[in-house]
């Protein structure tokens, strides 16, 4: 919500003054001053903790421990799908979430919605989050009560179906803001509800010795997973236009769903 409230602010001194520069310039002020005072209030308020004298490790001791680390996360049970799994459950959303603002910003003309920049904010950047925590909280409250097995599917069909929102979007003419933000809140509870399966899924694959380590290793295949289709998710949208994007996308969510169906999960 606090994203949403700065793009709002944003847009209102670019209405108001009519310089983009300026309306950024000024927010960014703004998060600047309040990061130091943040800073400064933990330095006084956080408690200090005791420092240890740090063992002391040879460069032949660090690399065999980093290598043991390695080698054993790659002999884990599963351990090809599970990496299938972070790289792929999530490849229609890192696509989408690159494209949604240039698509609600840019103009009719263009393919896209033309809002302005603090209806965006309160579109995705507020409404958008509000759906995408409640998604997550549902999402855990769900799975403690019956189980990731359970949930693995509905979740991955969750986090694929909801795409058809910006498919919805891309073919309406003229929607309403009330409509628009409704869609907008509809794929993020869907997102938010589904990401509860794959965080969840990570940190029971990292259990075991070195959980901390192998944890860090499977966020770096999840961050793979976002930054390498979402390299490619402007390229598509250029060749193809913003319909055929978002059609595009949906097709992508066999992938999630074929993922989530392969894996082996206890509970």
């Amino acid at each position: 919500m606090g994203q949403g409230a700065l793009v709002v602010a944003a847009g209102e001194i670019e209405t108001r003054t009519g310089d983009i520069a300026l309306a950024w310039r000024m927010v960014f002020y703004l998060l600047s001053a309040l990061f130091l005072i943040f800073a400064l209030y933990h330095a006084w308020s956080l408690p200090k903790a005791e420092t240890q004298p740090a063992r002391k490790n040879t460069p032949s001791e660090i690399a065999r421990e980093f290598g043991k680390v390695f080698a054993s996360f790659f002999r884990k049970p599963q351990t090809a799908m599970a990496i299938a799994f972070m790289l792929l459950y999530r490849l229609p959303e890192a696509q989408l979430v690159k494209l949604i603002t240039p698509f609600l910003l840019d103009p009719v003309e263009k393919g896209g919605l033309g809002l302005t920049t603090s209806q965006v904010g309160w579109a995705y950047g507020t409404v958008g989050i509000i759906g995408l925590t409640l998604g997550g909280i549902i999402g855990g409250i769900l799975v403690a009560r019956r189980g990731l097995r359970f949930w693995m599917r509905p979740m991955a069909w969750s986090m694929s179906l909801t795409c058809l929102t910006f498919v919805y979007l891309s073919y309406a003419q003229a929607p309403s803001m009330a409509v628009i933000d409704i869609c907008i809140f509809v794929e993020q509870f869907g997102y938010g509800f589904g990401f509860t399966a794959y965080m969840l899924y990570l940190i029971r694959f990292s259990e075991g010795e070195f959980a901390t380590a192998h944890y860090s290793i499977c966020t770096g295949f999840m961050a793979l997973g976002m930054m390498l289709p979402g390299m490619a998710a402007g390229w598509i949208a250029d060749i193809a236009g913003y319909r055929w994007f978002f059609l595009w996308t949906i097709l992508c969510c066999t992938a999630t769903i074929a993922v989530a169906s392969r894996l082996k999960i206890a509970r």
